[in-house]
């Protein structure tokens, strides 16, 4: 009699389903779905912050860049020049005294928003230099936030 229970005891496993149903892939699907709302927003704001902070980088990198070039030339590259001045010898406009470049080791950058800087020399905010600045996510003077200009000088584009 015992060994008749035993084999039927194993038969009762063979009917058993494996796998989740569709309630349990529901509740994971959602609990998902509110992680998601909760992480999101702070990683899409940590991004924006990241851009931002890469901008003021590059920003700063350019002015060392300029300031060399100026010790070395008496003068900022003018507007024409442009920033590509700091890797080649630029041939519009005034040729450089005693251009020793480059000044970039690199090619001159886009900022993070995949746009030109933008380099006038000499500047409408600093007459005696240059203003150099990129308009943020939105392409627009002003903002706030990821669409805030980011500036040589620390403050907004006027136009």
């Amino acid at each position: 009699m015992g060994r008749a229970s035993r084999h039927h005891h194993g038969g009762a496993h063979r009917g058993r389903r494996t796998g989740f149903t569709l309630i349990e892939l529901l509740v994971v699907i959602a609990i998902i779905a509110v992680l998601a709302a909760v992480v999101a927003p702070s990683v899409f704001h940590n991004v924006g912050d990241a851009k931002q902070s890469a901008a003021r980088s590059q920003i700063e990198l350019f002015a060392t860049a300029l300031n060399q070039y100026r010790l070395d030339n008496d003068v900022y590259p003018t507007s024409d020049q442009g920033l590509a001045a700091l890797r080649t010898l630029p041939s519009g406009g005034d040729t450089p005294r005693n251009w020793r470049g480059p000044y970039l080791s690199r090619v001159v950058p886009i900022d993070p928003w995949g746009r030109a800087f933008v380099y006038v020399s000499p500047g409408v905010e600093n007459p005696q230099s240059y203003d150099l600045y990129s308009l943020g996510r939105d392409g627009k003077p002003g903002g706030a936030g990821e669409d805030a200009d980011v500036t040589s000088w620390g403050g907004s584009v006027s136009r």
